[in-house]
């Protein structure tokens, strides 16, 4: 059911050159498709357009139009489910601590979920409707998704309710233009500077449950996890294990580049007497940290790229224990600009790949957030025809995101250092740049 009530003033809001949904005619998207709220109308706007009809450009402007009206009929789904709970409180013969379970044992009932599932439908329901409203606003308002509705809610459950306010009202800001991944980076981000006493007692206290465990699939192989790692050193681990399968790959090995990695993983954990001597990764790990931070004079969060930010203790601590590693640091201004770039190594990476990393930490394609240290330098215009290399049209790219610019049919300009601009083969553009300090 939508949200409103069928109301002639709002048929009368259609364009009335809209064709029938039966006709004949050529039913192609209005022109002000974006500007269309969520809900009755876009839902009788979208019934009546033929989608074999239009051009692939279209195609996509229908899917963005389709899936903010999915957005509003999920927020409305939680919006139901929360008044049945209000329907279960407003039972007397029940305790109150009971609410949530008959709430759920309903859910589980009516929608022929399994317990586990009712129980976590209610809950979210719960999170958005009375705890986090400002998330549920947004999700009805089509402005993001489920799955950014759920990180933000999952991602500030441990907070008091007006601090975990704080940080969705703060992070629905990007939301909208973010991946899962780059808002939850930037939630803890925010959960780390707005109160970093409590970061850091979090961060100790989840350290002590690191741990490995093994579990059998059904195919018959296994799974190996390490869980509630420091970050620093599980980066690192990662770093060298890639340092070495990359070595490999370049001299010869036919295997993919995944079951290389595999294999050195269980190759160094059981002490297997390969030589990878040639692979040996130092174990470089970039740290991005204000200088301040960085002399104990305050506790802003630090990051490490392609993984996402860390408390200020972990950043020092990923300094001060590692003298005899590589390490490169850059230090920041108030506004979180980078003002500078040191290595400890003796011989430094070139200078262009400096600048380029410290730039962009992270690939440039739309969402991906691979540590550009992994990345390919990708040139605006091919070497092959520009016969140049400078930093200002060089820019980080993972290799599957490096074949989409060179031949899948994606084109990428460089309006200014840092920032790219994509043009998907269908004609939507994307500008892409790093995160906002």
């Amino acid at each position: 059911m939508f949200d409103t009530e069928i109301l002639p003033s709002d048929l009368d809001l259609l364009d009335p050159d809209l064709p029938e949904p039966d006709s004949d005619e050529d039913r192609g998207l209005p022109a002000d498709l974006e500007t269309i709220p969520p809900g009755l109308l876009l839902a009788v706007v979208l019934s009546s357009v033929d989608r074999n009809r239009l051009s692939g450009f279209d195609r996509v402007e229908l899917l963005k139009a389709r899936s903010r009206l999915i957005s509003h009929l999920q927020a409305e789904l939680y919006a139901d489910i929360h008044s049945v709970s209000e329907a279960v409180s407003d039972l007397d013969r029940f305790e109150h601590r009971d609410g949530f379970f008959i709430t759920a044992s309903e859910i589980q009932a009516a929608l022929t979920l399994t317990r586990r599932a009712g129980e976590m439908h209610t809950d979210l329901a719960f999170q958005l409707r009375e705890r986090l409203p400002g998330v549920w606003q947004a999700l009805h308002d089509g402005l993001i998704d489920l799955a950014k509705a759920r990180v933000l809610s999952d991602q500030t459950c441990h907070l008091a309710e007006e601090l975990g306010r704080r940080v969705c009202d703060a992070a629905l800001e990007q939301a909208p233009d973010q991946t899962t991944g780059q808002l939850r980076a930037r939630i803890q981000r925010l959960i780390i500077s707005i109160d970093p006493a409590s970061a850091r007692d979090r961060y100790e206290e989840k350290l002590k449950d690191r741990r490995v465990i093994s579990e059998m699939t059904d195919a018959g192989t296994a799974n190996l996890h390490g869980l509630d790692l420091p970050p620093a050193d599980a980066h690192a681990a990662m770093r060298r294990i890639n340092r070495i399968a990359r070595s490999l790959k370049a001299r010869g090995d036919k295997r993919p580049i995944d079951q290389i990695r595999a294999d050195i993983l269980l190759d160094l954990l059981t002490g297997r007497n390969h030589d990878h001597r040639q692979g040996v990764d130092r174990g470089v790990v970039d740290v991005r940290v204000d200088m301040t931070t960085l002399a104990g004079i305050d506790d802003k969060p630090g990051e490490i790229p392609g993984w996402g930010p860390v408390i200020a203790d972990v950043a020092r601590r990923i300094v001060d224990e590692q003298p005899d590693s590589e390490w490169r640091i850059v230090t920041t201004d108030d506004n979180g600009h980078p003002v500078g770039v040191v290595t400890t190594r003796r011989r430094p990476t070139t200078t262009q790949k400096m600048i380029v990393e410290t730039r962009n930490p992270t690939c440039v394609y739309p969402g991906c957030r691979i540590d550009s240290a992994q990345c390919d330098l990708n040139h605006e215009v091919p070497w092959t025809d520009a016969r140049h290399t400078t930093c200002t049209e060089l820019g980080p790219l993972c290799r599957h995101h490096h074949n989409n610019h060179h031949r899948r049919g994606w084109n990428l300009k460089q309006p200014r250092p840092g920032r790219y601009q994509w043009t998907s083969p269908l004609g939507h553009t994307y500008t892409t740049g790093p995160d906002p300090p």
